[in-house]
């Protein structure tokens, strides 16, 4: 089943309405590579990624797999590894997804750019953890724990973002 989301923050999941934080490039068509833009259009989720040492392991209908303090994920165009889960030390330029904050205890992998990669088109867009004022993401979709949780273990297998 897929959530909508609108451009005003709005995420829609089985008739009910939750708050969510979206990029602070508002929703764009053509997504780009630092523009800080949620990309619109259906993003499937491929896995999700948790903090255990933190947090429970979600229940969700895809794969759910923990991080650790060596996982990032590749944000370099230039490099090979782009847009995609890689283990630090890393050469090319990368994210840390073990963070000090709580944004990312929680990572639902959205399937942007994926499939395949093309080199520019925008890296590491997330349904993750919403920061507790909903602080604009750079390019993600973010709610709080308990409802992020609560749509992955009710069936959540897409997010269809509206421009």
């Amino acid at each position: 089943m897929e959530a909508i989301v609108h451009p005003d923050g709005r995420l829609i999941w089985r008739g009910k309405t939750f708050l969510a934080a979206l990029g602070k490039g508002g929703v764009r068509v053509r997504k780009e590579e630092g523009d800080g833009a949620t990309p619109a259009g259906l993003l499937p989720l491929r896995r999700v990624l948790y903090r255990g040492d933190r947090v429970p392991p979600p229940r969700c209908v895809v794969p759910v797999e923990p991080i650790a303090a060596t996982d990032g994920w590749c944000d370099d165009v230039t490099h090979r590894d782009y847009n995609r889960l890689v283990h630090l030390p890393h050469d090319g330029r990368h994210e840390h997804l073990w963070r000090q904050d709580e944004v990312y205890d929680v990572i639902g992998i959205l399937g942007w750019n994926d499939s395949p990669v093309v080199k520019g088109l925008g890296s590491a867009i997330f349904l993750h953890v919403a920061r507790r004022d909903y602080a604009p993401t750079e390019g993600c979709v973010a709610l709080a724990l308990p409802d992020l949780t609560r749509i992955l273990a009710e069936g959540l297998t897409a997010v269809r973002v509206v421009a």
